[in-house]
């Protein structure tokens, strides 16, 4: 067996993968296609007969599944690469597997190559769970909307209830002031609403089941302010603390951090970066609201802020920013951090 390393860049599609290999020198040794499974990858990289192989697949749907095949069965070294990054470095403009399968090759061999973290399959398997309730929370958010539109077209309105109470529900089912077809489109509305309403009970059940045993978790709810879901969300999105190397490289990948927008003598910010998942930095904002009104600390520093004029929308971002880069440091530890 050879001790010479090759280095491996698979172009990810969901029938089929581009296989490039390269050796240590650059030299293309293999660039071709074949079915989308580690069986006939390994079958392609067993030709070789390399002790080293370090490989390179862009980060896309079902990559990560593939990357772990790949490590758990074969020991290979797996690196994903974010997409966004491998896109703006290649040259050329024309695209085709062929030349991206090389260049993830090449890009991993002189050690260029952007990497994103592969989080392991509980990790995962989180973030299933966590992304299906937000779908099935925007469906019930979108029905809702859908109902409060049918009595503006039909200028009716509660006289006695706020929207959404006990009470404003009852009026809504038994009001004989909707049209025919309106009566049935809104029971329609309303039977969705609490099949909806069920389906989120039986997945939150389900996270807390998957989870109970996750120590960041229950370490998260000891914070006043931070719930259930708020601490999931932030444990599937995020996965491991200790791959971050300070509170403020933490924060940003948060999306958090402002931006700076300076050129010559203008100095400017321009809000807050472009970076993560909207819906991580939009529970991450709700929950530096409700910090504000019950942590001392961050009660404290939203007074000053406001003092100074500023506004609620960048209050609630400078606390939820200034609360990431703290609890970096409060989890770092081995039970916590992992």
């Amino acid at each position: 067996m050879s001790h010479d390393p090759i280095y491996v860049g698979l172009d990810y599609h969901q029938k089929s993968i581009q296989v490039c290999v390269l050796d240590a020198h650059g030299k293309v040794l293999l660039n071709r296609s074949c079915e989308n499974s580690s069986a006939a990858i390994k079958t392609i990289i067993d030709r070789f007969d390399s002790a080293q192989v370090w490989v390179a697949i862009e980060a896309c749907c079902g990559s990560a599944d593939l990357a772990d095949e790949l490590v758990d069965q074969f020991g290979w070294c797996v690196s994903l690469a974010h997409p966004g990054y491998v896109s703006r470095m290649k040259q050329s403009p024309d695209k085709t597997d062929f030349s991206d399968a090389r260049l993830l090759a090449d890009l991993l061999r002189v050690g260029y190559l952007p990497k994103v973290w592969l989080a392991p399959e509980y990790i995962r398997e989180l973030r299933r769970l966590v992304r299906y309730r937000e779908q099935q929370a925007a469906a019930k958010k979108a029905t809702k909307l859908r109902c409060g539109a049918l009595l503006r077209e039909q200028r009716l309105r509660c006289p006695h209830a706020r929207p959404w109470t006990v009470a404003w529900l009852d009026w809504l089912r038994n009001t004989p002031e909707l049209s025919e077809q309106g009566r049935w489109v809104m029971d329609q509305h309303l039977a969705d609403l609490e099949h909806m309403q069920t389906k989120l009970a039986g997945v939150e059940a389900r996270m807390r089941e998957r989870c109970g045993d996750d120590s960041l978790i229950a370490f998260l709810m000891t914070i006043p302010g931070i719930g259930f879901l708020t601490a999931i969300t932030i444990r599937a999105e995020i996965g491991r603390f200790d791959r971050f190397v300070s509170g403020k490289q933490l924060s940003r990948f948060c999306g958090l951090s402002p931006r700076n927008a300076s050129s010559g003598e203008r100095q400017a910010d321009a809000g807050m970066i472009k970076a993560g998942r909207p819906q991580l930095r939009v529970v991450l904002i709700e929950a530096a609201h409700r910090l504000a009104r019950y942590e001392p600390r961050w009660k404290d520093m939203a007074t000053r802020l406001r003092r100074k004029g500023k506004p609620g929308s960048v209050v609630a971002a400078a606390i939820a920013n200034r609360w990431m880069r703290w609890l970096f440091h409060q989890v770092q530890t081995p039970h916590l951090a992992a």
